[in-house]
């Protein structure tokens, strides 16, 4: 029987010390014992965080109000053929909340459009296939260079969107060396049968760390951490490329540039996650915790700006839902909120729950 460590320890008795993203990458997502592969249940009360999705259906419900608004925009410009595509929809529940509201509430809209989902993962598309086996507009793709092929004759018209995607791809650690005044990179070795920290010499670094100015490294203490995710913004750049018509949309938590760097996030944003513990113990019990890293929404912004996408919005989560609702509130869904709906609504917008992090960019071409 395979064991998610399996992998990790067979590539460092290979290869020596492997960075922390390649770690990262075996952990989550290694075929058969990867922690996404292996954990339907890893969301909600019973398993190791929850999110906006689990906390309810109004989160889809108030997202499939403004998609319809966007999109039924783009019918009347004349492109009818227009899609929403997911990306990492986990086990459909959010395109299953998104597809039965628009089915009940705007069901000329649902007739007319395709949802289509971007999941590598031949698990996963099981899990989502399931769950959404009462629509018929629902069709897979495996990864971008499949939706590319697919859309290169006419482009993708409509919403591309992810939710707490962007926070999962795998994140390089550089830690600052204050006597060397010099950054190293954090990679990963093993000790025994356990693995085990390791500074190895970076090939690059990124260019949020190369100019920084004299004065903020004199003040930085000895083994800051700074993660980048340029496999975050190369999937950006990538999704971008393939919209022609429509909005680029991310919810997830995280940063600006100017709130990198701060005295309360010295060891980084890197987090695991195990039945609602938080962790800063990141390379212990790989393949069976979830790893995380805050999004750097700066970076993310700039690389659609420099592939002409315009940014429309980008705001805490709490304030795009309660507009979302302020002009929703005549619709017959949301006319009059239940108990259970409110409680639902303050979960995704209270400071104390998940409206304290969550952000959302919009960009547009």
């Amino acid at each position: 029987m395979k064991m998610p460590t399996d992998a990790i320890h067979e590539e460092i008795l290979n290869s020596g010390a492997i960075p922390f993203a390649r770690f990262m990458e075996l952990s989550l997502y290694c075929p058969e014992t990867g922690y996404y592969e292996t954990n339907k249940d890893n969301v909600g009360r019973g398993g190791d965080f929850i999110t906006s999705v689990s906390t309810g259906s109004l989160f889809g419900e108030l997202l499939a109000f403004q998609f319809a608004e966007w999109l039924e925009a783009e019918v009347r410009s004349q492109r009818s053929e227009v899609r929403i595509v997911e990306a990492g929809a986990h086990d459909g529940k959010l395109a299953r909340d998104i597809l039965n509201w628009l089915k009940n509430f705007r069901a000329d809209l649902f007739t007319g459009i395709e949802y289509w989902i971007i999941e590598p993962s031949p698990t996963r598309q099981q899990w989502q296939q399931e769950t959404l086996k009462p629509f018929q507009n629902v069709r897979w793709f495996t990864g971008l260079e499949e939706l590319k092929l697919k859309t290169q004759n006419s482009k993708l018209a409509g919403i591309f969107f992810s939710n707490e995607l962007l926070d999962a791809f795998p994140v390089r650690r550089f830690g600052w060396d204050k006597k060397n005044k010099a950054w190293f990179e954090w990679g990963v070795a093993q000790d025994g049968k356990t693995f085990s920290w390791a500074k190895i010499s970076p090939t690059d670094l990124p260019s949020a760390i190369c100019h920084l100015p004299s004065a903020l490294l004199e003040v930085l203490p000895d083994g800051y951490v700074v993660e980048d995710s340029p496999a975050a913004e190369n999937w950006w750049r990538a999704a971008a490329g393939i919209l022609s018509h429509g909005k680029l949309l991310a919810i997830d938590y995280g940063y600006t540039a100017e709130e990198q760097f701060s005295p309360t996030r010295i060891k980084g944003t890197l987090r695991a996650y195990h039945r609602h513990r938080v962790s800063d113990n990141l390379l212990a019990n790989a393949g069976e915790q979830d790893l995380t890293a805050h999004v750097n929404f700066s970076a993310i912004q700039k690389t659609g700006e420099a592939v002409g996408l315009k940014t429309e919005n980008f705001c805490p989560q709490p304030q795009f839902l309660t507009r979302i609702l302020s002009s929703a509130v005549k619709e017959k869904s949301f006319a009059s909120m239940d108990a259970k709906q409110i409680r639902q609504f303050q979960t995704l917008t209270h400071p104390e729950h998940l409206g304290r992090a969550f952000r959302v960019l919009v960009q547009s071409r």
